[in-house]
């Protein structure tokens, strides 16, 4: 009698809590455009398909609070080229894969409230793992407001992961800092959260769990920010800095991120892949 592998008979209820968690997110996202004023903001969905198998969803919002946010999901398979075979740990070339995920960065509008990233996915291959997390990058470093929201944003990841690992923040956020670090600059993106990737404890049930406390620690994590800093005034300079920032994001994004890599070597969306990019960026 053949056995279905664990990761393998999570796909479904993967696949399903990613299009609910991207519902709650965008909800809440309106609700915080609700709260700005007349002419809120409104996601916009697009369905995309990929040629050699799977596709996603596409969520993007362009309002008053966020200048431009996405929440994006997706579920693909196919069979991995050599060049992206060898980045992944105990994987060949033509190896078959099955993945399924959700994306989301969000870039406010006002300099006062930072942007924010996070994802969470599974990837299926001979073996089965859990990765993502979340990241904060506020905009006005080392002034008492971002200490402020950072303090918050890695309070509420610190929460989800001692509920399933006292071990997991300190190890998660150890990573993030090492991830999400811009060599050529020699500094930080932001001002970190949790990172993991290849997790598989053996207990595939368990490692969704704690998946899924990740995805709704978001939640905790950045909404209370959104609606605390988004109506603050601020200044041309104040936004002119913003701008510069954000070129940072660019930069990690486009040179260094895992996902942007993953999407565009496996034939994802160009558009959903890219739909990180901030919508107006300066570089001094």
């Amino acid at each position: 009698m053949s056995t279905i592998a664990p990761h393998d008979a999570l796909k479904s209820d993967v696949a399903a809590w990613f299009v609910q968690l991207r519902d709650r997110i965008c909800g809440e996202f309106e609700a915080i455009e609700d709260m700005a004023g007349p002419n809120p903001g409104r996601f916009e969905r697009t369905s995309w398909d990929r040629p050699d198998g799977g596709g996603g969803v596409m969520s993007v919002i362009k309002g008053q609070v966020f200048e431009k946010a996405g929440v994006n999901i997706s579920v693909v398979q196919g069979n991995f080229t050599p060049d992206f075979a060898a980045r992944i740990p105990g994987t060949e070339a033509g190896a078959a894969f099955w993945a399924a995920g959700i994306s989301l960065v969000a870039h406010p509008r006002s300099p006062k409230l930072p942007a924010v990233h996070m994802n969470t996915r599974m990837m299926v291959t001979a073996k089965g793992w859990f990765g993502g997390g979340g990241d904060l990058t506020p905009l006005q470093p080392g002034t008492a407001a971002a200490v402020e929201d950072t303090a918050g944003f890695h309070a509420a990841y610190k929460a989800a992961c001692d509920r399933h690992d006292p071990a997991y923040y300190e190890k998660f956020k150890k990573w993030c800092d090492e991830y999400f670090y811009l060599p050529h600059r020699q500094e930080p993106r932001g001002a970190g959260g949790i990172f993991y990737d290849y997790l598989d404890s053996g207990d595939a049930v368990a490692d969704f769990a704690f998946t899924r406390d990740v995805g709704e620690a978001f939640c905790a994590a950045y909404m209370p920010i959104a609606r605390r800093r988004f109506a603050e005034t601020f200044t041309p300079e104040e936004r002119e800095a913003q701008l510069i920032r954000r070129g940072r994001y660019v930069e990690f994004n486009l040179l260094y991120d895992r996902g942007t890599t993953f999407g565009l070597k496996t034939g994802g969306k160009v558009d959903a892949i890219l739909m990180s990019m901030p919508p107006e960026v300066k570089w001094p």
